[in-house]
């Protein structure tokens, strides 16, 4: 686990004001991967009673664009924050019950990994997201 100084000296590497809001939507991120914004609330308001919706969300924006959060969204579903930025992992996601879980990025001759035509682009990052049921949706009684 992440300790609150641990939370402060990444706020203030990337030269941001350490507040309270801040360290505790941090110290969610990193407790909960994944973790919607509801969730992310729910968390904060367990160590922050009084912080309102809009302070999780102003704070989830600004470590977001901080580098420090990492928000993704698969399809059909609500966007989701991690704490695991820098690399180029992936997720696989359960069409059943919608857990994720990171994935390391994608190894071998797998297809579509490298553009066909980047159109002038200079690609930094390919996102792959797997689907396919967890463990406990794969067993037979579970699958749709």
């Amino acid at each position: 686990m992440t300790s609150p100084a641990d939370l402060q000296q990444l706020l203030r590497g990337v030269a941001l004001r350490v507040t309270r809001p801040r360290i505790a939507v941090l110290g969610a991120v990193h407790a909960h991967p994944h973790a919607d914004t509801e969730s992310i609330i729910s968390a904060v308001r367990e160590e922050l009673p009084e912080a309102s919706h809009q302070a999780v969300y102003d704070s989830l924006r600004v470590l977001t664009n901080a580098g420090l959060v990492r928000r993704i969204q698969p399809a059909g579903s609500v966007a989701r924050y991690e704490s695991r930025v820098g690399d180029n992992h992936h997720h696989v996601v359960c069409r059943s019950c919608g857990t994720v879980s990171d994935v390391d990025c994608a190894v071998g001759d797998a297809p579509c990994l490298t553009a066909s035509d980047d159109h002038g682009f200079s690609i930094d990052e390919a996102e792959v997201v797997y689907w396919g049921f967890c463990p406990a949706c794969s067993t037979a009684g579970s699958r749709p």
